[in-house]
């Protein structure tokens, strides 16, 4: 068996494609409607896809709070740079957990968690 995509239901279409296309750089694959009031949208490559549903009308696109995707980034001083300069306030963080691993989190237009992470 193989992990395919996340699936999110979104509050906006636009704002979550550029969220994910801008800040976790996930291409995007394809969009599409997919009936009435509803529409999808899939990003990213190889192992690490995610697929956006917009769904007109539904605006109460709640997530667990215990939930969150994590990014791993190769420097997260610049990550953190890049974030500021996009005016995305730090959920919190960042952490340094051992001397291996730090990382720190923003929210996504929907509310949910985004971790970066180095790995060194």
């Amino acid at each position: 068996m193989k992990f395919c995509w996340t699936t999110l239901n979104v509050k906006n279409m636009d704002d979550s494609l550029d969220f994910y296309q801008q800040i976790a750089g996930l291409p995007l694959q394809r969009r599409a409607f997919a009936g009435p009031g509803i529409e999808l949208a899939f990003l990213g490559e190889g192992e690490t896809q995610i697929e956006l549903i917009f769904r007109e009308g539904k605006t109460d696109a709640s997530i667990g709070e215990d939930i969150s995707l994590g990014f791993e980034v190769s420097n997260l001083d610049d990550m953190l740079e890049y974030i500021h300069a996009k005016q995305i306030p730090i959920h919190s963080g960042p952490f340094q957990i051992n001397e291996h691993i730090r990382f720190f989190y923003v929210q996504d237009p929907n509310g949910l968690r985004i971790q970066f992470v180095e790995h060194s």
